[in-house]
């Protein structure tokens, strides 16, 4: 080590993905997955990032099922542990169907359309990554640290 540097503590990315069909049933398996990896991972169930974990894959893969769906195609579930940080990604083939980038407060009648506030209030920072048509993909970064 050199005066003056600051050693760099090595980091562990732990990684997971599943494709899943694009029907209810797939974002329900996902959601379930994505527990069960972390539990592995040695996030146990029930614990805040498990748990705001599992809201935020619902309410991605709910969205791809219902927004971003084509007919014989999947959606793909990706998890990334390391440092700090949970990355969920979800990516579906509907690039154009992409999510605004702010989400509006629906009217209190409204019965849907708070999927992405709740992503909002759960993750540090979320966002549409830039994919090739005809996929997009959705993700959101969790605090993982405490």
């Amino acid at each position: 080590m050199h005066i003056g540097t600051s050693p760099q503590r090595p980091v562990t990315v732990r990684v997971f993905s599943q494709r899943l069909s694009a029907t209810r049933r797939g974002a329900r398996l996902a959601r379930l997955l994505a527990v069960r990896q972390l539990d592995v991972w040695g996030v146990p169930y029930g614990s805040r990032l498990s748990e705001a974990a599992a809201s935020v894959v619902a309410e991605l893969t709910a969205n791809a099922v219902l927004h971003g769906r084509v007919p014989g195609r999947d959606f793909l579930l990706a998890l990334a542990l390391g440092g700090d940080v949970l990355r969920v990604e979800v990516t579906d083939t509907r690039a154009d169907r992409r999510p605004a980038s702010r989400p509006r407060a629906p009217g209190p009648d409204d019965e849907s359309g708070r999927g992405l506030l709740l992503v909002e209030a759960l993750a540090t920072c979320w966002g549409v990554a830039g994919e090739a048509p005809p996929r997009k993909t959705v993700w959101a970064e969790l605090d993982a640290s405490s």
